[in-house]
């Protein structure tokens, strides 16, 4: 009933939404004495933060027109070239004259769409061919296509890398880290062709028994059954997934919102003071933040739950009795990739080491191959998106990818 009592709510709220944003927008088409009124101007920019506060389920665009390469700017095609049940292959295309390392970008399927590294894609694609892993909505994935469990996820991520083909680089933000990791050993233990050239993992739960944040606490004081009695859901019979169990997209945002409640609430009071202002620039900045930080998808919970348990409660992959369909994960197998860890000074959900413990666990790449980035000042989100990663840490995975573009 989880999941209904949730969608009655937000069919409750959402022409009340529809309301605000209508009545908000005709304040501001109003006459322009009424414009100019305090009463005005605030009962506006309070319709408009109550209107732009609700989740969304459908994956916004990337909307990147244009990128510059070199002297000159650049238009940028989507297209998908490689479709799997749960997941697209979508590659941004460019006319340049120079080939460029191709890369894959392994975006997290931990509650929000591969937009939100719309920033951290952009930045890349002025040095490097991007491809991006586009995972579906679980919700919307038809039970004919079955579960999709964490040994689905590893594979899809090794298909996208052999369709990216052989001398490919791939970069992993996040969650993704730990599937990336195994693939890259998996394909190295086949020996195959299409193991990447090098492998950035950036802000990743690698090895969560080192300085455990508020989310590994979490995901170790209860039992799995807990998780399942209390966090899975069943899709509603509306959608094309119906039927299917997940962890819904608007728990798992609740729950992130609730860890920096404080600083969400102070966030909508700030956008709230400068639509009374007229601060254009910065109503915007916080309307592209929030538009994406609340479109929310599905996780498959089989995938969810034994992602908790195998990689945050049992930790199997330093362990090293992480197995793939049966099938040990050996990172010592890993020889040719060229490595880079990044983490963030103040991150409060990959702490410092966690990611960085992937260096010690692949033993068969020589050390001249390894290298680690701490970037100060910044917390998660920082880590690949903002300033201090298109300034500072984007020019280490740069250097990482030509070094070992062969």
């Amino acid at each position: 009933m989880l999941y209904e009592m949730y969608q009655a709510q937000d069919d409750l709220i959402g022409p009340a939404r529809a309301m605000a944003r209508m009545t908000a927008g005709w304040l501001g088409h109003a006459p322009e004495w009424l414009r100019a009124t305090y009463g005005a101007r605030s009962l506006a920019a309070g319709l408009d933060v109550f209107a732009a506060s609700g989740t969304t389920h459908k994956r916004p665009p990337f909307a990147i027109g244009h990128v510059k390469v070199g002297n000159r700017s650049v238009e940028v095609r989507e297209r998908v070239v490689h479709s799997l049940p749960f997941g697209d292959l979508l590659h941004f295309e460019k006319d340049v004259q120079i080939e460029q390392p191709r890369l894959l970008v392994v975006a997290p399927l931990s509650g929000h769409f591969a937009t939100l590294l719309r920033g951290t894609v952009a930045t890349l694609l002025t040095d490097h061919d991007v491809y991006i892993t586009d995972w579906r909505n679980a919700r919307d994935v038809p039970l004919s296509e079955g579960s999709f469990e964490l040994d689905d996820y590893v594979e899809h991520t090794m298909k996208f890398m052999e369709q990216v083909g052989p001398g490919g680089h791939v970069l992993a933000v996040c969650q993704p880290t730990v599937g990336v990791l195994a693939a890259v050993s998996l394909m190295a233990q086949a020996r195959s062709p299409a193991q990447p050239a090098s492998m950035t993992l950036m802000a990743g739960p690698i090895d969560t028994r080192l300085n455990p944040t508020k989310v590994n606490e979490l995901a170790k004081s209860q039992t799995i059954e807990w998780f399942e009695k209390n966090l899975i859901a069943t899709v509603p019979g509306r959608y094309g997934g119906a039927g299917r169990r997940v962890y819904p997209g608007f728990m798992q945002l609740t729950a992130f919102v609730s860890m920096n409640l404080d600083r969400h609430l102070a966030a909508h009071g700030s956008q709230f003071d400068n639509l009374v202002a007229g601060n254009h620039e910065k109503t915007e900045i916080h309307r592209r933040f929030y538009d994406e930080y609340l479109a929310v998808m599905d996780l498959d919970a089989a995938f969810f739950l034994q992602t908790v348990q195998k990689i945050f409660q049992d930790h199997e992959l330093p362990r090293g009795v992480l197995k793939y369909r049966g099938q040990t994960v050996d990172l010592g197998a890993i020889r040719r990739t060229a490595m880079l860890t990044v983490e963030g000074e103040n991150d409060d959900i990959c702490a410092i080491g966690q990611t960085m413990a992937a260096l010690d666990l692949c033993v068969g790449v020589p050390p001249f191959m390894k290298q680690h980035h701490l970037q100060s000042g910044v917390g998660h989100y920082g880590v690949f998106n903002g300033k201090r990663w298109a300034g500072e840490i984007y020019p280490r995975v740069r250097e990482l990818i030509q070094s070992a573009t062969r």
